[in-house]
Order: structure tokens, then sequence, then C-alpha cells
């Protein structure tokens, strides 16, 4: 458009809000005036705000003569994302609100995951802080740098249960547990929503993926889910709820399919399910073209798939745009009503009131904020404090950790120097060369007394092309292109020179997440050849692994005396990690995804049934006509719910206060727990259950509580735990959520492994 045409308005409308540098001005009340506002859009209008296009990133100066500006000054966009700065969102907003016909504010999202610029670890390693201060923490510091910078909405919390690793994207959620997951879910959505979407620093939480994401046949992203109506409620829908629960302002649809359809056109989801079962009244984003992907699951065409996704119960179109171009041809047909268009367009209006977007269109784009709050030396320091306490220690033998501040370190690996990958997955708005590296952070930890030595040792695997693609979005790993032997070589030279050596190996920041499937866990065989190397120095080896997923790491556990596991620890990581090593932190993580032994023992996951013939024997031993391996062990390498600590704990005394509960009665669990070791600690107190008689076959054990605690070294703490029905309720076959009598075994301890156990009988 012309600049000489553009009239700077100043508008108090019948809409109630000025256009005045950050107003703000009393509206009334929702309901009405939203129905106003309803009353007075043309059909293209409301289609428009059906439409989530992204923004392409608008280069500052260009908002007005782009051509999402062209469409947004017609009424024909909703929101936007994937567009950051307030400076840019600013332009853009104002191009909505002065230039549109009704003047309808925009609502600006992205994905912000595990923090914004100061960024946390990736969710899987979050959720192995067992804290849910911690975790609801880091969204609200995530939710404060976001809205500062002019975002209000966030695909987030990702909640899908996984049991199989081989899913890249289990990265992005909080494991296998659905108890676990959904205390997770609550305190995303709680840190980031606040309680309050008017204030300035809250943002929408979107929970995503609705439904059952986690669970495609071979692991492979997108691919078809086929699952038991029981097993949904029981095992995979509970995180979904506890958000919906909490309050979340909307749901994203997930691309799979659901009983043979797809999510996004699946009515009895969308609607049966998520709106009249469970309540929900916010609006419903699709996922990236996720209405037009319909068409090749078999659907129709644009059209016949847009309206499938309308009479579904989905709101807004994320960049397909066929809500946009084709119901208006439905509704002639008949194939859509305008009740429809007009209930999810009033659903996401009523969103822009509640961020208060109505009363103040320019709430989000306060510069003086994004100057101020945005990667401070506070939210920093958090982030290093929750990273290191979502790390892992998964093996120590002989107390190898932690390391001393004096003499040599050998620093080796691909994953040393690469603080553009220490951020992981998922990390759109991180800056990367402001993240830490692991080769710095132990610099700075160590002391001027240590001498820290590095070197490569190997590229990420020995084929270019599959480090190319383990490396985008500009993490790459800078591959050296010496030949393997000279690589080696000078690794092996500056080992030879240390006390001990630190190897960090594993995976690259993209070999897990979306679209990053993969059928071998183990780490890539260019590193396992290093790390044998190293091995055969005689030197002591500490590994520092680095994941999205579980791993396979059965040699690597056979022969490296110590292991921690890091995750992708997010923008402080090398000093978290050395924080760590050195001991000024006690490593407390503990598994919320199962590492199993093999590939081939996929899914695998604590809280499985038994079979008519279970496996008896606890030494791994093959028995025939058992439902066992014929060439491996059924158990994991580790299980979920395992993490070793620097210092010792001791459990002992547990008791139940009575062997007999009536339904409307509580029973109460006790604990003792000792710190015998040298070192102050935190420890996280587990509680499960097992259902032993039920009309339904039920889990072997199922968590049900958890306890994060400090105990200082020579201490003993009690911990209790109240057992009521509502614990001890599923869903049966008839999809009847109920507490069933009988006989209920309660384990107690450190990981779900523990055989400390009380039982009590549940009566009518």
């Amino acid at each position: 458009m012309n600049p000489k045409l553009i009239i700077v308005l100043l508008v108090f409308s019948v809409f109630g809000y000025s256009q005045k540098k950050n107003p703000k001005t009393t509206i009334k009340p929702k309901a009405e005036f939203v129905a106003e506002l309803l009353s007075k859009m043309t059909l293209e209008e409301k289609l428009g705000q059906l439409n989530l296009p992204t923004s392409g990133d608008i280069t500052t100066g260009q908002a007005n003569s782009s051509n999402v500006a062209k469409n947004i000054e017609e009424g024909k966009v909703g929101g936007l994302f994937n567009i950051k700065s307030v400076k840019k969102i600013k332009e853009v907003q104002r191009i909505a609100v002065e230039k549109s016909r009704l003047k309808i504010p925009l609502i600006f999202g992205m994905d912000v995951i595990h923090g914004y610029e100061t960024t946390f670890p990736i969710p899987l390693g979050l959720s192995c802080t067992w804290d849910m201060k911690l975790i609801e923490r880091s969204a609200q510091i995530a939710a404060q740098e976001a809205s500062a910078d002019g975002i209000n909405w966030t695909f987030s919390p990702m909640v899908d249960v996984s049991r199989d690793p081989r899913w890249g994207r289990v990265s992005e959620g909080s494991g296998e547990d659905p108890y676990l997951g959904s205390q997770i879910a609550i305190a995303m959505v709680n840190g980031y929503q606040q309680h309050d979407l008017s204030k300035n620093n809250s943002i929408l939480a979107c929970v995503k993926h609705f439904a059952l994401y986690g669970a495609p046949e071979g692991g492979r992203d997108y691919n078809t889910v086929d699952m038991s109506h029981i097993r949904m409620y029981n095992e995979y829908f509970p995180p979904y709820k506890a958000a919906v629960d909490a309050g979340a302002g909307t749901v994203m649809a997930s691309f799979n399919e659901v009983d043979g359809v797809p999510a996004t056109g699946n009515k009895w989801l969308m609607t049966d399910v998520l709106r009249k079962q469970w309540g929900f009244k916010g609006f419903v984003v699709t996922d990236f073209t996720g209405i037009p992907e319909m068409i090749d699951h078999g659907m129709g065409d644009l059209q016949a798939v847009s309206a499938l996704a309308l009479n579904a119960g989905i709101d807004m179109d994320m960049v397909g745009e066929g809500l946009l171009t084709t119901l208006k041809k439905s509704l002639e047909e008949k194939k859509v009503t305008i009740e429809q268009i007009d209930k999810a367009v009033t659903l996401i209006l009523n969103a822009k009131y509640d961020l208060g977007l109505f009363s103040d269109p320019y709430k989000y784009c306060d510069e003086n904020r994004a100057k101020t709050e945005i990667f401070t030396t506070a939210s920093r320091n958090e982030a290093r404090s929750i990273s290191a306490q979502s790390l892992v220690l998964l093996k120590n033998d002989k107390q190898l950790l932690p390391l001393k501040k004096s003499g040599t370190i050998a620093l080796i690996g691909p994953l040393a120097d690469a603080k553009n990958n220490m951020s992981g997955t998922w990390s759109v708005a991180t800056k990367g060369e402001n993240c830490i590296s692991l080769l710095e952070g132990i610099k700075a930890v160590a002391g001027n007394s240590t001498k820290v030595l590095y070197a490569k040792g190997s590229n990420l695997d020995y084929d270019e092309t599959f480090e190319t693609n383990a490396t985008m979005f500009g993490k790459t790993l800078n591959r050296d292109n010496r030949s393997k032997e000279e690589i080696l070589d000078e690794a092996l030279k500056i080992a030879n020179q240390a006390d001990v050596i630190v190897a960090a190996l594993g995976e690259s920041a993209e070999m897990s997440g979306e679209s990053s499937s993969r059928v071998n866990l183990e780490i890539p065989q260019a590193q396992k050849d290093l790390l044998n190397a190293l091995l055969k120095t005689g030197k002591p080896v500490v590994l520092v692994l680095f994941d999205g997923r579980p791993l396979v790491i059965t040699d690597e556990n056979t022969t490296v005396p110590a292991i921690l596991n890091v995750w992708f620890a997010g923008s402080e990581a090398g000093y978290a990690i050395a924080d760590v090593l050195f001991g000024d932190v006690n490593p407390s993580g503990k598994l919320t995804a199962t590492f199993p032994r093999s590939v081939g023992q996929v899914p695998i996951y604590y809280n499985s049934k038994n079979t008519g013939r279970p496996l008896i024997n606890k030494e791994g031993k093959f028995e025939k006509f058992r439902s066992n391996y014929i060439d491996e062990r059924n158990e994991p390498l580790f299980p979920f719910g395992y993490g070793l600590s620097y210092t010792k704990f001791d459990y002992s005394n547990l008791k139940i206060s009575s062997d007999k509960m009536n339904s409307g009665e509580k029973v109460t669990v006790s604990i003792d727990v000792a710190n015998t070791g040298n070192y102050d600690g935190k420890e996280t107190v587990q509680l499960y259950i097992r259902d032993v008689v039920g009309s339904v076959t039920r889990p072997v054990r199922e968590l049900k509580g958890f306890q994060k605690i400090t105990i200082k070294k020579g201490e003993k703490q009690t911990l209790t735990f109240n057992i009521s029905a509502e614990d001890l309720k599923f869903y049966n076959s008839d999809l009847k959520f109920v507490a069933e009598p009988g006989l209920f075994e309660v384990f107690v301890g450190e990981n779900s492994n523990t055989s400390n156990k009380v039982s009590f009988n549940l009566v009518n």
C-alpha cells in the first residue's frame, strides 16, 4: 500500500478500545462484547479469524508491503506465528488495529517449548527433576521473556505419553508415565498462564498433541496410532485432561489418526471427549498444515477435509488455509453451518479478550520490557540451577565422581565444544552463541588449579550425510575433514597427558525431536570407536552422555566406570554439567523414561501388564514357554525412576496405618529415609500401587505419589503418603471411572523396581 495513504487513526469505536500508544480502556463484559463484535462481522471476516498463517518472519520495515500484511488488512488473518521481537510484532499489530475494517487485534504464537532465550533442559530432561515448583518456574520465566518480546501464545506444553524412544519427539514430552505427566502438565500450564491471562507477563498455553501422538507404529513420526479406548483413558489421556482441568486456554490437534479418523477431523475426540466429557472451553488449533494433510490420509479434497475439521470441532487452521478458502462454498452447500463458524470465531475472540488485547492491543509491545526482561542474569542463574537438577547419574563405580578441582582433565568428544547444540531441539528463540559449552563450563567451574585439555576426538558419525541431517537449524558440529585416524591420534595424545578423561558423546541436538525417528538407538559408531580407544589408555573415563531420548548404552554401561546423562540442558548447560561433575551440585535427577538394553525391547515401560505366562526368575535367564526373549534379558538397563547420587540413601521401616480401607477413608503409608553417605543430597521418594485383582487386567504397578526431599548427611526423615479411593480408580471396560474392592500392594522406594512393600484391602 502507498505509504502516503496510511492514516494513523485514533479510534475509540464500539469495540471499546483506543489506538493510542499502550491504551488501557474499560470495555464491556466478555460475552456481550464478543457477541456485539461477532454481529458486525462479514462471513469473510469470520473465516479470517480462523486463519493462522506463518509470518515467514517478516523483516522490520517490510510489514506493510508483505502479502501477509495485505491479508491482515482485509481481515483474513486471526493470528500469526514465527514472528519475533516487539518491533516487528508492533508493526504487524498496527496493521490489524488501524487498517482492517473491524480493527480486531491479532494473537501472536511461537514454539516456546523449554524456555525462550533463557533456555531450560529439553522437556524430557526437565521432567527428570521431579520438581513441580522448578518446572512451573521454568515456564513462568519462559512466559516472562516471550511476553516481553511480543509473544502471547505458546504451543506448549507437549504432554504426549510415549513408551517408544525410537520416536524423536519423546524429547519434547515428559516420559512414559500418565501420573507424573499429569503433574507436569499442570505445572507448565500454571507457569505459562499464572492463573491470570490479564497479566502482561502471562501467555496462553496450548496443550498438544491431542491425542495419542506419542504412540505411533514403529516409533515413526506422524505414523498410524491404533489402540483401545480403555488404554486411551487409563494411560494416554490423563495428562491432556489434567492440563484442561488446570485451565489451559487452547489445545492443538495431533497429526495421527484415532480410531481410523485423523485427529484433526475426529469429532469423537474433539467434541465428545474434549468438550462434552472434559468441559474444555477454549479453542482448538490444528498443527502445521493438519487440515490439508488429511487429503493424503484419504479423507477427501481440501473442501471436504476442511468441512470435516470444522464439524469435528477445530476452530483455527494453522497454515493450511482450508477454512479460509473453502468454508464459504461448504456453507452454501450446507456441509457446515453458520452456527459452527460463529462458535469457532467466538472462542478465538474470547481468548483475545482474556489476553486483554481488546483493551490494549499493544499490551505485549513494551520495548523497555524487551530490553530488560530477556536473558537476564537472574533468569540464567535459575536456569543453571534447574538444569543441574535434571541430570541423571547412571553409574559411578568407586566414586569416580565428583571430580577434583586439581590435576589435568582431558575433555574429548564432538559434543565437548558445541555450544549451538546445548539448547537441544525445539529451541527456536535461543541464541546459540550465548549458550555455554561444556568446555567453557568446565574451565570456569574447575578453577585455576585444574588444567583442562581439549580434543574433538571424532565427528558425530562417519557418515557425513547423516551428520548433516542431524545438525540442522544452525546446530552444526563443524565437521572435521581430517582422516578419522588423525582426529583420533590427536585425542589420544591429549588423553595420555591427563589424570582423568571426560568423554562428551551421544546425540546432537537434532538427532532427536520432530521427524528425527531412529531405528538404531546406540551412540554413533564413530563415537563408540573413540570411547573404546580412550578406555584402552587405562585412564579413568567419565562419559557425559548427551541425548534427547533413552539410548541403548549396554556396552558403555559395562565398560565405562561413570556415566552422567545430561540430556540437552539448555543455555546454561556447560555450567550446570560442570557443577555436577565437580560436586558443587549433588545429582538428583531420576529417569522418567525407561532405558532399554536393546532396541528390540521397545516399547518398554515400567507399568506394563503381566501375561498369563510371566517371567518368574529375576536373573535374566531364558525360560521356555514364558514371556521372554531368547537372545536378550527382559528387564531394562535402567528402570523408570532410576537415578544415583553422590551420597547414599537407605530406606527402612515401611508402615501402613491399616490393612483395610473403606471407600470414604484414607490409609497412611510412612517410610524412613536416611542419608548414610558423605554428602548432603536430594532424593525423590516414589510410591507405586498395584491393584492385584480387577475386572480388567491391571498394570504390575503404577506411580501414585512422590516427594522430592533434601536430606543432610547423617540425617533421617520420615515421609508419609496418604492414599484414598481416588488414587485407586481406573477406567473399566464400560469406561466408568471406578475403584474396585480388593487387595492393593503399595511399594515405596528409590525407583519403580523397589521391593519395599505393604498391602491393604479396599472394602465397601
